[in-house]
């Protein structure tokens, strides 16, 4: 049987030996197959001697003799002091060496963005939408963007300024988070031969976990740095992943260089900019840049019957819609909760009111908790995950939308600025959201969307329940939502801020 290499850790962390019959185990990259030996030799103390790896390309990696898996794991424990060593080294040459660019090519002609994540075969989500929105919103002013990117990307063109530089865990794969660490240097040695007299007139990054490849570029060739900041590890790790990251002191230290280093910093939010004042990064470069959408891509003009079709729902019908990857702060269960509680309070919806819940993610076995608490299965749909090109069909199927965001479990302010809210304004439906931070600084209640309580079940069921009873106002809020995304947050606007503030910079 097919096996996810993540249910094989699983087996590890509860000490059980691995029994079952299997023959490709499934991985998202088998060039980068972290913790590789670790798992084949556990397999063989299992007594599995018939398995391969399988990544979604259909590339296969069959397994190591037992000799050569020790030896591997010999070397990376033997050269884990060296390599630690090593970068913390590399980092402190590279504060030393970056100074903040004081000129700036104002006909600008290309640019270079990085994309350098060990994140691969994402195929939607709002990663997703954020790369390709800022690649094609680059790509409307005429210049050439050269992506150089450790995967391929879902809307980006893929011609002769693109290419990739995939990951190969080979020493440090067994070592948490060195893999990233490693991949600095693959990455300078494939872009190395591309700087012969031809240089971009700026590097912008979305900064990944432990990569310095925009600072190494700027220090050595003397070019303005753009590094957009999505949040910080070591925090995620502790707060969403409920553990300390590893190396956390080297990774924080990663961080800070990038940050420092850039010419501009781009967030998305007013409290993450907030986050990095504190740090000690000055306010004067950093880019608050909420997030935007392609209004062409996601209009109301995108038919959504044949979604309806395929899931059964009538015209008659009133479907509320979420889209997302089901993460810790998107409220998905919080959203099954409120539906249960609305069809269990008022029973003439029941017939028809759905639920249409588009993706897959962390929190899905919540929601399907709670659509089963309240024994409402067969007025919901979950689709599972669908491609990033699907979304605007399913979200054109809806007659409201929900964007349930919860608070940080720390109680710090959501940094967050959710692409599905300005894809879902741009649809022109009926947005039923939190009133949290950004996205009620972006919504306006009554005006373009019904504010809700954030994490409130009671108070999201009170404003679905509120646009179910009024088409009109539904059709209200979408108008205005809609015209209100066109004025400010576009891809193109946002990209636009972010060249007009590297003027500023660097001029």
């Amino acid at each position: 049987m097919m096996i996810k290499k993540t249910e094989i850790s699983n087996f590890i962390r509860a000490k059980r030996l691995f029994k079952h019959k299997i023959k490709p185990i499934s991985v998202t990259n088998i060039r980068a197959i972290t913790y590789r030996d670790v798992l084949e030799l556990y397999l063989y103390i299992s007594g599995q001697r018939d398995y391969q790896w399988k990544d979604s390309t259909g590339e296969i990696l069959p397994r190591q003799s037992i000799i050569k898996t020790v030896i591997n794991l010999i070397k990376d424990l033997l050269a884990w002091f060296f390599l630690y060593w090593f970068h913390a080294r590399k980092t402190t040459l590279l504060k030393k060496l970056c100074k903040p660019q004081e000129t700036f090519e104002q006909k600008f002609n290309s640019i270079l963005f990085l994309r350098t994540d060990h994140w691969f075969n994402i195929k939607s989500g709002g990663s997703v939408g954020h790369l390709s929105g800022v690649i094609n919103g680059f790509r409307t002013f005429g210049k050439q963007v050269q992506v150089v990117s450790s995967d391929y990307l879902v809307n980006v063109e893929k011609e002769d300024n693109f290419q990739i530089c995939k990951p190969t865990y080979e020493l440090g794969r067994n070592l948490p988070n060195v893999p990233e660490l490693i991949y600095n240097k693959q990455l300078i040695q494939c872009l190395e031969s591309k700087f012969e007299n031809n240089y971009p007139s700026f590097i912008y990054q979305r900064y990944s976990l432990g990569n310095y490849v925009g600072v190494y570029l700027k220090a050595k060739y003397k070019i303005p740095y753009v590094c957009e900041y999505n949040g910080s590890f070591p925090w995620m790790a502790k707060h969403w992943g409920g553990k300390k990251l590893f190396h956390d002191r080297l990774i924080s230290k990663i961080e800070l260089l990038n940050l420092n280093a850039a010419d501009v910093v781009v967030v998305v939010s007013q409290p993450m900019k907030n986050e990095l004042v504190d740090r000690g990064i000055e306010a004067n470069k950093i880019l608050v840049n909420p997030n935007g959408v392609d209004p062409a891509r996601y209009s109301p003009d995108v038919n959504g019957s044949q979604i309806r079709k395929q899931y059964g729902f009538d015209e008659d019908k009133i479907l509320i819609g979420f889209i997302g990857t089901f993460g810790l702060w998107h409220g998905a269960e919080v959203l099954a909760e409120a539906f249960g509680k609305l069809l269990q309070k008022f029973p003439d919806y029941q017939q028809r009111i759905k639920l249409l819940m588009i993706g897959d993610g962390p929190r899905l076995a919540r929601v399907k908790e709670n659509i089963e608490k309240y024994g409402v299965g067969d007025a919901c749909i979950m689709t599972g995950l669908i491609s990033q090109e699907d979304g605007p069909i399913h979200l054109a199927a809806c007659d409201i939308l929900a964007s349930p965001h919860v608070p940080n479990p720390d109680g710090t302010p959501f940094f967050g600025s959710p692409t599905k809210l300005f894809e879902y304004m741009a649809m022109g439906k009926g947005i039923v959201a939190s009133d949290l931070d950004q996205i009620g600084e972006i919504l306006k209640h009554e005006q373009t969307a019904w504010m809700v309580k954030p994490g409130n079940s009671e108070s999201l069921m009170s404003g679905l329940k509120t646009l179910i009873d009024n088409p009109k106002l539904r059709d209200k809020l979408g108008q205005t939502a809609r015209k209100t995304v066109l004025q400010h947050q576009t891809w193109r606007k946002h990209t636009q801020k972010i060249i007009d503030k590297l003027k500023e910079r660097c001029a």
